[in-house]
Formats: C-alpha cells, structure tokens, sequence
C-alpha cells in the first residue's frame, strides 16, 4: 500500500461502491487553535470527520512531555470508534498545513493498530483545485468497537531513552525544525533555543516539493543517504507533530529503525539538567 494518494485516486476508490474509506480532516493552524474547525465547517471532503490537533490527537500539556503529548490510547480509540473507524478501516487523513497535521494522525493511528492509512497528497487545496466536490455537511457516524492494539516496534523514544542514546555511534538524532531554530539563532515558540546534542538538520518540509506535494521514495532515499541503513534513528521536531513527515519518509525511503521522540525539544528542555547545543 502506498502511504500516499493522489486526489484523482482517492476520487475513483470513493466511487466504488460500497467502499469502506474512511476521510478524516486534520486542518489545524497553530496558534489559532479554532480555525482547523471553522475551516471544517465551511467546506470539507465529502463524508470527512474532522480531528483536532489538540483536543484529539494531543492530550493536555503539563510540565513535561512537551506541548503537543501523545493523546490517552483508550481515548483516540473511542473517538475514531465513534466516527467509525475499527482496526481494519480504511483510512485517508488530509490538512492543509503541508501534511504536518495529516502525518501526526498516520503516525498515531498507525502506532494504535490501524494499518491501512493513507495521506491526500497535496492535502484539501489539491483536492479542490482537482476540481472535486467539497460539501458543509458533517456525515452521520456508523459507530464502531475499536480495540486499540499498540505497536511497539512502531518506534517511540521517551526523554531517558534519548538520553541513554546521546553518544550511542548507532543511534541518530534528526531536528526537524527550521534551520534557525536548530541553530539556536531564534526560538520563537520555546523558552529555549538550540537542539539536542549530536543531533544532524533536516527540515521538514524538505520531503515535499516547491508544490507541497510528497517526494517519491527514491527522492527520500537520496535525500536521506548520508545516514546508515543500520543505524536506530530518533526523530524529533518542537512538539512531535512536524518531526512525522521525517519519519514518514526515513520509513518510506527504507530505513527499519526509525522512532519518534514525542516530546521533542519542549520536552527536552523541561528538564534543565538537560546538555543543549547552538550555532552546530
């Protein structure tokens, strides 16, 4: 299965008959928490759920664990449950942030035991500029029974686990953030500026086209080829939501190992003891 689909074939499977896709929109824009929804709400995939960034896909931020922590299992299940998603549904995330929003729900849905879950290249903007219909109407739910199963060979690390790993040669900690903000030259959202120490750069949005549109695998594996085949690689980014294309693509692109710290650096920084490196 390819992780992502175009608009035209998402457009013909959603013809098909009695077909079981299940479309879930992600839109969310940070630090305007309501207009994911109010976009939603004026105009979405038809038959699409909508998921909120921080009030289904994160649980509540304490002082650690990072702004964005991983929601309660038990409750994401019952929200997918209850919009009709089980472990064998079909699922088809898509935002309008590049995929940022649209990768952290593969990469939780995957992780909780839904295999079958793809991205909308381009996100709602290519749909739409397809020249496919978008609706207002918010579908009825056909209510499922979802039992979580979680996959921990999925890879996620916790804080002790990076730091366990920090001068480990075989482990490789990758920030996925602006190149500023790894840099520690600006820091506009955390408290503090810098990245973990040893970790290498590789902005996100570089997986993507000039369009917003997702590279091939084979571009990934170019993009990635300085970093061994063999080597367990730890992905991070400010909050554990832009790091997820990165992991989408290192796995895509072939790499066995790869893990996502979920905390990420707001996580990491929680904890003042913790080693910091700038202008690296």
């Amino acid at each position: 299965m390819n992780t992502i689909i175009s608009p035209a074939d998402l457009h013909i499977a959603l013809q098909q008959p009695q077909h079981s896709i299940v479309l879930l929109d992600c839109r969310f824009t940070l630090g305007n928490p309501e207009a994911g929804a109010d976009s939603y709400q004026n105009e979405h995939l038809p038959d699409a759920h909508y998921l909120d960034l921080e009030k289904d896909l994160s649980s509540v931020a304490t002082s650690h664990g990072g702004r964005h922590p991983l929601p309660d299992v038990q409750k994401l299940a019952q929200k997918l449950g209850s919009l009709g998603i089980n472990a064998d549904s079909r699922v088809v995330v898509y935002d309008e942030q590049n995929g940022m929003m649209a990768s952290r729900a593969w990469w939780l849905l995957r992780y909780i035991g839904i295999e079958y879950v793809q991205i909308l290249n381009g996100g709602f903007n290519n749909w739409k500029q397809s020249g496919y219909k978008t609706t207002k109407s918010v579908p009825a739910a056909s209510p499922q029974t979802f039992v979580p199963f979680v996959q921990q060979d999925w890879g996620l690390a916790g804080v002790e686990y990076v730091k366990e790993n920090l001068h480990n040669p075989n482990v490789v900690l990758v920030d996925s953030r602006e190149k500023k903000r790894y840099l520690g030259l600006e820091e506009p959202i955390d408290f503090v500026a810098g990245h973990i120490p040893g970790a290498i750069h590789s902005f996100w949005q570089d997986v993507l086209t000039s369009e917003g549109l997702w590279k091939t695998d084979k571009e990934w594996k170019e993009m990635f080829s300085a970093i061994d085949s063999h080597a367990e690689i730890i992905v991070y980014c400010g909050s554990g939501v832009s790091a997820c294309p990165n992991v989408l693509a290192l796995k895509s692109a072939g790499f066995p190992n790869v893990k996502l710290y979920a905390g990420s650096w707001s996580d990491w920084i929680s904890y003042r003891d913790n080693p910091i490196e700038k202008n690296s």
